[in-house]
């Protein structure tokens, strides 16, 4: 059989290169993955639970008791002023479930099955933190209807709206890719779990998520005001319209460019920790 045969044969495997190939492959990756959620439903029901939880918490418990600064004594206040927080806090928590799912392929054999098949090696994780996404976004629909039954509202128009969201999902992609590194390096799902959260309740508190920076010791200002959840929440507020006109915007330059400062952080984190995931990936499947 000659060269040009052997090339057309439809035996042939296909080669591990090419951004069609990869890009094929990872949807490929995140369908097998959607149908699994399909097939498993108790993991999104508990997935939408927690931050409805949150949200009525918050809301009623809470709110009467934390005064937002230059919202005067506007009682619905806080309740703006926490959603783009819960909306946030709620695309971040998604890293524990994509570094479960990640370590619990590679305990059961399976990422040993997908190295066998001619496909790119990066496509298992594009594909697992794509349907982690897809999931996200249907969270992130079901807490704003629920939000909106709470008394919140965006105030700025559908465009900004939706510019908000979009800030708060590519955030939520960006720390998949963390949970991702997570999952690659612990031995079981259980450990994923337990890393891919441990590190995002300071990061997520430590914050202006759901407190002002301001009543702050100086030294937390500053890790909160720096802090990637910070901006992201701030721009989404803004874009949402949910600050009030009085409210004093902190110096530093993610508070005062936080939609800049929200993009710029996601693409780092992208770059960084997918390049890591990757890495660790090929060299534990090596």
């Amino acid at each position: 059989m000659t060269a040009t045969a052997q090339a057309a044969s439809p035996t042939t495997p296909r080669g591990r290169g090419g951004i069609t190939q990869s890009i094929t492959d990872s949807l490929v990756m995140a369908k097998r993955n959607l149908i699994r959620m399909v097939r498993i439903p108790e993991v999104v029901i508990f997935g939408l639970i927690q931050p409805i939880m949150f949200v009525v918490l918050f809301s009623y418990v809470f709110g009467g008791s934390i005064k937002v600064p230059g919202a005067g004594t506007d009682a619905g206040s806080y309740r703006e002023f926490l959603m783009a927080g819960i909306f946030a806090q709620t695309v971040t928590f998604a890293t524990a479930g994509a570094g479960a799912g990640i370590a619990e392929d590679m305990h059961k054999g399976l990422v040993d099955r997908f190295r066998s098949l001619p496909m790119t090696r990066g496509a298992v994780l594009t594909g697992r933190t794509i349907a982690d996404l897809v999931q996200t976004a249907l969270t992130l629909v079901v807490l704003a209807i629920v939000a909106a039954l709470v008394g919140w509202a965006p105030h700025h128009g559908l465009l900004d709206a939706l510019a908000g969201f979009g800030l708060l999902l590519l955030l939520g992609y960006a720390f998949t890719w963390i949970g991702a590194l997570i999952g690659l390096s612990v031995r079981t799902p259980e450990a994923a779990t337990s890393g891919g959260l441990i590190w995002l309740f300071p990061l997520t508190f430590i914050s202006v998520a759901f407190v002002p920076s301001q009543n702050m010791p100086a030294f937390l200002q500053h890790v909160a005001e720096w802090n990637p959840f910070s901006a992201t929440v701030v721009a989404c507020r803004e874009l949402f319209g949910n600050l009030p006109p009085g409210y004093p915007v902190p110096d530093a330059w993610p508070m005062q460019h936080p939609a800049w400062a929200s993009l710029l952080w996601s693409v780092a984190i992208i770059v960084v920790f997918r390049t890591l995931a990757v890495r660790k990936y090929r060299s534990a499947t090596g």
